[in-house]
């Protein structure tokens, strides 16, 4: 087996949403009130809702740039490659990229849906979440079966409406669903309350993996405005370990027991480590702290119900069995300043050379299958299904890099190393997400 055989199903991308995204699925009674997409003075297009500009649409979505050019930008769909937003063009640069299968995570929206939510017509809130959920499943996953598995968005602000939301997806073949990872911080009870209860019976009922992705609460987190922003890049992923542990001790797991969470892009190295030192706390401080586990470690509590993905991790696939090899997944991060795109199936073979082919296949497509309910190849035949298949249908995909097209200089600040204050304001800006130093 080499890479050019591996099936390759990526469980966490993004799609830059396209300006038409409420054209067809919003009803007309909310059309004047609908998000759009405005051009300011200096070129930058901007989503404009609720009376505020969302600006930099394009934040990270940096693939097929010079790396030289990376940072807030792009701020307009022509500085971006067209697979960003474009859905024929995303089955190009998957095809280029040897992968069969994505899904994707919103931009404008946030990942829990609080753009929406912000709204004070929750009236109007639902019909767009609605509206989003069904451009996402009927055009953007729609437009090519098999393609692409569909994600949902929550009305975050009611746990009875969202339970009735993923019902109603489930019906259209969607098991997945964005959530955050900071509740609390949102504005909304924890999940040691009972408060999304409802929710989490529907999840469980309708077989619907719970995705919480890393940077999904309502700040980043950063030692210090004066660290290298390089800090904050390489810590982001393992922010995924407060959330684990505050879902693992929470009752949640025990209490629903078909129910299924996904760390979305928050690697698997650091678990082995997480789960014993899980294992231990419940060992030492169960009798006086009262945790209950049901004569289990908490250990096989999260293998049962947590799901793990990495884009390039390959202290994690040593320590698979210790992970939980049948709850991880691989992902590609398209159009995220991370992507291993192109080259993703060189990158990960790095990882995978020499493992038993049932388990390489557990990795790159089986487990993402199963969770996410998820068939492509009831629309393609498996044996066109490989890296090799799909790259030859890539033929006409430029992969030229982009250069000059609205990125940062690249003579500026050369010297100047970029700090986590550069970005805050620019964040704050783009999405109302502020930066929070601990110092």
């Amino acid at each position: 087996m080499q890479a050019d055989d591996l099936i390759l199903i990526s469980v966490d991308d993004h799609v830059v949403e396209p300006p038409t995204l409420f054209d067809r699925h919003l009803p007309a009674a909310y059309k004047d009130q609908a998000p759009r997409v405005v051009t300011l003075a200096d070129g930058a297009e901007v989503w404009l809702f609720n009376g505020r500009p969302r600006p930099n649409i394009g934040l990270n979505a940096v693939v097929g740039r010079r790396p030289e050019e990376y940072g807030m930008e792009p701020t307009a769909y022509a500085q971006m490659r067209a697979g960003c937003y474009d859905v024929d063009a995303r089955i190009g640069d998957m095809n280029a990229n040897g992968v069969l299968a994505s899904m994707c995570f919103p931009s404008f929206p946030t990942f829990a849906g609080q753009t929406f939510a912000e709204c004070a017509d929750k009236t109007l809130a639902r019909a767009l979440v609605q509206a989003y959920n069904d451009w996402h499943i009927d055009e953007w996953c729609g437009s090519h079966p098999g393609r692409f598995i569909p994600l949902a968005l929550p009305m975050i602000w009611d746990p009875q409406l969202t339970a009735g939301e993923v019902r109603r997806v489930a019906k259209k073949g969607c098991h997945a669903l964005s959530f955050t990872s900071d509740p609390v911080g949102l504005g909304y009870p924890s999940i040691h309350t009972g408060h999304w209860d409802p929710l989490w019976q529907a999840c469980a009922d309708e077989g619907t993996v719970v995705a919480v992705h890393i940077g999904s609460g309502p700040a980043l987190q950063v030692s210090s405005m004066d660290s290298p922003v390089d800090v904050m890049i390489a810590a982001t992923p393992i922010t995924s370990y407060e959330y684990a542990t505050d879902l693992l001790f929470s009752p949640v797991l025990r209490r629903f027991s078909g129910i299924r969470f996904a760390l979305s892009e928050g690697g698997i190295g650091w678990i082995p480590y997480f789960l014993e030192r899980a294992d231990y706390v419940y060992a030492h401080h169960h009798a006086w702290t009262h945790q209950d586990f049901g004569g289990r470690l908490p250990s096989e509590v999260f293998r049962d119900h947590v799901l793990t993905c990495f884009i390039d991790d390959r202290a994690g696939v040593k320590a698979r069995h210790d992970v939980g090899l049948d709850g991880i997944m691989w992902e590609c991060d398209y159009p995220h300043s991370d992507s291993t795109w192109p080259r993703s199936p060189e990158v990960l073979w790095r990882s995978l050379a020499g493992l038993p082919e049932d388990e390489v296949a557990q990795i790159t497509h089986a487990n993402a299958m199963r969770h996410f309910r998820f068939d492509p190849f009831a629309h393609r035949p498996k044996a066109r299904c490989t890296v090799a298949a799909l790259r030859a249908e890539a033929a006409g995909v430029d992969l030229t890099p982009m250069a000059g097209r609205g990125g940062k200089p690249p003579a500026a600040d050369a010297a100047r190393i970029v700090t986590s204050g550069d970005i805050a304001r620019q964040l704050a800006e783009a999405f109302g997400k502020p930066m929070v130093a601990r110092d």
